[in-house]
């Protein structure tokens, strides 16, 4: 029971961490220079061998992030919220993390095309997913978390979307340095958001995956239902 919620803490800590390792690397071997401008999160990962290291994190960092949805998901609907929003925050988070895979496995310099668009789910519609989990904070019953969250979640995803709008726009004025300050506060503040579902996992005892097979005829409604229980 006690792991479920250091799932979302992993995925900060690796996110976060493994972020600014990826910083260090390209620092430490010149692939940067924060004399000239401080550099966006693509351009440290953009260069190896700091871009297989950045490439590891986002793949584990999806893999992490579709467990978390889901389980996020499944965790409403068992509360007895059938809302279609609750569905449509499914798709958007396994959208987000579609897209952070794309950036760390197609660099800027390789496919910038494909690296846009991957920055664009993981940024884009990672923050429409937590604007979507917010309301449904202060839908859902029972609130883990008392009266706190609702409000630091709304906190976190407005402060998500300002860093957003301010990305874009010292990127269009040329202020590269500036735009790539907001940039990483972005994505810690997106990291953070993750690790913010801990406080809900907490509440979560076990998670089971049941098998339906498919009858074709009267000898296989003989056949019982598999069940596999993940007690973590």
């Amino acid at each position: 029971m006690l792991l479920w919620p250091l799932l979302p803490v992993l995925l900060a800590a690796v996110g976060i961490c493994g972020f600014w390792v990826v910083f260090a690397m390209a620092v430490t071997n010149g692939s940067v220079n924060i004399t000239e401008a401080f550099p966006y999160i693509s351009t440290c990962g953009a260069y190896p061998p700091q871009s297989c290291v950045f490439g590891q994190i986002l793949n584990l960092g999806a893999f992490l992030g579709v467990v978390i949805c889901f389980l996020k998901y499944q965790q409403i609907r068992d509360y007895g919220c059938h809302s279609r929003l609750n569905l449509l925050g499914l798709i958007l988070g396994v959208l987000c993390a579609f897209g952070a895979s794309l950036v760390g496995n197609f660099q800027q310099y390789n496919e910038l095309e494909v690296h846009v668009t991957g920055a664009f789910l993981a940024f884009v519609i990672g923050i429409l997913y937590f604007w979507v989990q917010t309301y449904l904070t202060n839908q859902v019953k029972p609130r883990h978390g008392g009266t706190w969250i609702g409000p630091l979640r709304f906190f976190l995803s407005f402060c998500g979307s300002g860093l957003f709008i301010s990305t874009v726009a010292l990127f269009f004025l040329q202020l590269d340095s500036e735009a790539a300050y907001c940039e990483w506060a972005m994505a810690m503040d997106l990291f953070l958001l993750f690790g913010l579902f801990a406080v809900d996992f907490w509440h979560i005892g076990g998670c089971s995956i049941h098998v339906q097979p498919r009858c074709t005829d009267e000898n296989s409604q003989n056949v019982q239902i598999s069940v596999q229980t993940l007690s973590l």
